[in-house]
């Protein structure tokens, strides 16, 4: 019974000691400023339709090329 207790208790100090950690690397984390976050989803989001674009063209050539093979 006593080792229960035991097996509880040490798998409570488990969790709380991986929030306490947890939060304590979250503190050191350097965060972006509202101004630097806004700027870098600008950025994900031009490279993000700029490769749609490429995988688009890309598909499109690949298709034609097959297409063309195959109906000779």
């Amino acid at each position: 019974m006593a080792k229960n207790k035991l097996v509880k208790k040490k798998k409570t100090n488990r969790i709380t000691r991986f929030f306490k950690e947890t939060s304590g690397e979250l503190r050191k984390v350097s965060w972006p400023s509202r101004k630097e976050a806004w700027s870098l989803t600008k950025v994900v989001i031009v490279v993000m339709v700029v490769m749609a674009i490429l995988l688009y063209g890309l598909d499109l050539v690949f298709f034609r090329f097959f297409d063309f093979i195959f109906n000779l």
